[in-house]
């Protein structure tokens, strides 16, 4: 009798530039698991916010949109892929404007909080590792 394979949900954390992405990716690929980028995922709701023309200092006007905005990991060809609502924004997240406006809306806490709902939501089903802080 074949024993199905029990995944589980592996966590990679530590200081930046430690080479925690890295390991991350390449242990997701070998393992066939889905790899979530957390960074990504603030990335994404800096995109969102700055698409829909919401300025990532007002805090609340972010904190009102966090209901609209749903993140993703999906692997195309062998790349891990972010979604923003459906929509591919890998490369959209990668702009210049989205990383010099990222750490404001990781200041808030009501987006650290988002966040982590949508890490458990996707770490439900295991087979999953998380790299981030």
């Amino acid at each position: 009798m074949l024993m199905k394979e029990k995944k589980i949900i592996i966590a990679i954390d530590g200081y930046s530039s430690c080479g925690k992405s890295t390991m991350a990716k390449e242990l997701a690929r070998k393992l066939n698991y889905r790899y979530l980028d957390s960074g990504a995922m603030y990335r994404a709701v800096t995109l969102y916010c700055l698409e829909h023309q919401i300025k990532v200092e007002n805090s609340t006007d972010v904190i009102e949109a966090l209901p609209f905005i749903r993140v993703d990991f999906v692997i195309i060809d062998g790349v891990n892929t972010t979604f923003l609502n459906e929509k591919n924004v890998e490369e959209k997240i990668r702009s210049l404007k989205v990383s010099q406006s990222v750490s404001e809306i990781a200041r808030i806490p009501e987006v650290r909080v988002k966040m982590v709902e949508i890490q458990r939501s996707l770490g439900e089903e295991k087979g999953i590792v998380m790299d981030g802080r």
